[in-house]
């Protein structure tokens, strides 16, 4: 076949399947779909197509750091960390990880990440012995670091209520000594709510330490305002110790507030109020109680030996109320003699009449409790 015609009848066929041999207009448009096929960048090489990536994208300050390159805020809010709790969540990290990276900021000058909130996560992930723990990095201003520490304890209710007054107090200097209105409002709490936990700065010491140590709550703790010192005290005891709920302490308190209190410092004649108040309910929660004020007394020994919740204040409730004196070594060898003196009297020829036979049982009872309970005093040795 001539030259001629054999390539006539390539560029004929090529023509008829878009070929390569086509004409000027076609060739100029291949040239431009093949340029649109190959135009890519290198992000989009290395991009994640699969189903699940839909939607999702990627955080650059996402990290995991080392547990000995983060440092705890001198400046957090919170101040108690309860060991058991800690504990706790050590075990469930030690199990299953960290769940909820904690946030941190990168401090220039240490040269170490400040932990802006999750401190008991790091805490308890050096209790679990891990190395690292994921975090996020955020530059987060001065002025807002607190707020986002309070928001992160105020808001989730992760701090009790005396430190949480405190950081409330803390954040109101920091703005500029603003309204209480504009503080709940930055940390977006109730007005109301905020009042809540600022009435706790009023309390006594011993009522903030047990809000502190989780002993008693803010709710717990808000019958004892309005009360002279010595009965906050003697409430506040009677609260912790026989684990009344909130409105059992607010119907307690409010009887209490009845009653006339003529020597507002006298700590024993608010016990002794305090018990006018609770020996029906003393009575009640007394197991065979027969209505005798000495087996009472002998019961609550007993309880009290035993280590049942309660039982301490409950019989200083019952001796304040006897009027009983306090516990005295001459006393009590002064009383036992007469006890000895009164026993040889006894005709041990007869039974015993019912009555003695019940007191005597019970002090049996008593004082066995007392003494397994007292730690043996070792005899002194003489120097030589």
């Amino acid at each position: 076949m001539p030259e001629r015609e054999r390539f006539g009848q390539l560029d004929t066929a090529a023509s008829g399947r878009g070929g390569r041999f086509s004409g000027p207009a076609t060739h100029e448009g291949e040239r431009e779909e093949s340029r649109a096929r190959r135009r890519f960048t290198v992000d989009a090489l290395f991009a994640d197509t699969r189903p699940q990536a839909m939607g999702v994208s990627d955080l650059p300050n996402a990290k995991e750091i080392r547990l000995d390159r983060i440092v705890p805020d001198s400046e957090q809010p919170r101040r108690t960390f309860d060991p058991d709790k800690l504990r706790e969540l050590a075990d469930s990290i030690a199990g299953e990880g960290v769940l909820q990276p904690i946030v941190v900021r990168y401090d220039l000058a240490r040269d170490a990440y400040v932990i802006v909130h999750g401190e008991r996560r790091w805490r308890a992930s050096t209790l679990a012995s891990r190395e690292t723990i994921p975090a996020i990095v955020r530059e987060v201003p001065p002025e807002r670091r607190l707020i986002h520490q309070l928001m992160e304890n105020i808001v989730r209710d992760d701090l009790n209520a005396v430190d949480r007054a405190a950081a409330l107090r803390a954040l109101k200097a920091q703005l500029g000594e603003p309204p209480w209105e504009q503080v709940a409002e930055a940390v977006g709490i109730r007005r109301s709510r905020l009042f809540q936990l600022l009435g706790t700065e009023k309390l006594p010491e011993t009522a903030r330490e047990d809000i502190r140590a989780g002993r008693l709550s803010e709710k717990q703790s808000r019958p004892l305002h309005g009360l002279s010192a010595a009965r906050q005290e003697a409430l506040r005891e009677w609260i912790v110790t026989n684990h009344l709920s909130a409105g059992e302490s607010n119907a307690l308190a409010r009887r209490l507030k009845r009653l006339p209190e003529s020597t507002p410092e006298d700590a024993a004649a608010a016990r002794t109020a305090l018990a006018q108040l609770t020996a029906p309910m003393s009575m009640e929660a007394s197991p065979g109680s027969d209505g005798s004020s000495t087996l009472k007394m002998f019961q609550a020994i007993r309880d009290a030996a035993a280590g049942h919740p309660g039982a301490t204040a409950h019989l200083r409730v019952l001796a304040d109320q006897a009027g009983a004196p306090s516990f005295s070594a001459a006393q009590l060898d002064r009383n036992v003699g007469a006890l000895a003196g009164t026993l040889a009297r006894i005709d041990l020829a007869k039974a015993l009449p019912a009555a003695p036979r019940r007191d005597l049982t019970a002090l049996r009872d008593a004082l066995t409790a007392l003494i397994e309970r007292s730690p043996s005093v070792q005899p002194r040795t003489r120097r030589r």
